[in-house]
């Protein structure tokens, strides 16, 4: 497939502090699900991705070492950096216009959600792809949508559509970003303004694990149990 990013990043840097207690003595993407870490969830879905890496921090010699073990090159990060600042950080480590980027804290039913954005993805008219859900496929999400989609795609900020922490993005408008720690949603503003920010959605369901409530209603739907 013509410009088919061959690397991801996973995000897996942050403190986790809505997890309470639970990351205490571990970062949230070893926080577990139906037995297995968070992250290992996320890696499910991006396992025909060739390049793997992930930015850590917090607590990082147990993630980095799990990591390692899934072939998934770990990239510390002294300072918190944020989404966007992070996947700058990391630039280096990334050959190719354009990467995906994943956040470790859902769970998916359903097929592989990168397969809806490779089938989806033009350069030639997009600089930001996002994976999307409507509400309603939803479990465990606190917050309402994020965005509302066009005819032809493109994402507009507010509406039913939740962003499920999945995207395929060019590097040129993050590295393009002066400063050094900052929200993807810096990057995805300057993108939307260029009318280059599209959406996919995703024909699956998908768990906020977000929050330890989340953790429950993911087992819930892991186990096909609809009314948790």
């Amino acid at each position: 497939m013509r410009n088919r990013p061959d690397t991801v990043m996973l995000f897996c840097a942050g403190r986790g502090t809505r997890m309470g207690t639970l990351t205490n003595d571990r970062p949230k993407p070893m926080v577990e699900v139906a037995g297995r870490p968070l992250v290992d969830h996320a890696l499910d879905q991006v396992a025909t991705i060739p390049t793997q890496i992930a930015n850590t921090h917090y607590l990082p010699e147990t993630l980095d070492a799990h990591l390692s073990q899934r072939g998934v090159k770990p990239i510390f990060e002294p300072e918190l950096l944020e989404t966007g600042g992070g996947l700058k950080n990391a630039a280096h480590h990334i050959k190719g216009e354009a990467v995906f980027t994943m956040n470790t804290d859902a769970v998916w039913l359903g097929g592989h959600a990168v397969d809806t954005l490779l089938t989806t993805w033009n350069p030639d008219v997009m600089d930001a792809l996002l994976l999307t859900v409507p509400h309603g496929r939803t479990h465990g999400h606190l917050g309402s949508g994020d965005f509302s989609m066009a005819a032809d795609g493109q994402l507009n900020r507010g509406g039913d559509l939740v962003y499920t922490g999945l995207q395929i993005i060019k590097l040129a408008p993050v590295v393009a970003i002066e400063d050094t720690a900052f929200s993807m949603n810096v990057v995805w503003n300057a993108i939307h303004e260029k009318a280059r920010l599209f959406g996919a959605v995703f024909d699956g369901a998908w768990c906020d694990v977000g929050h330890p409530e989340g953790i429950a209603s993911a087992e819930a739907a892991l186990r096909g149990d609809t009314h948790v």
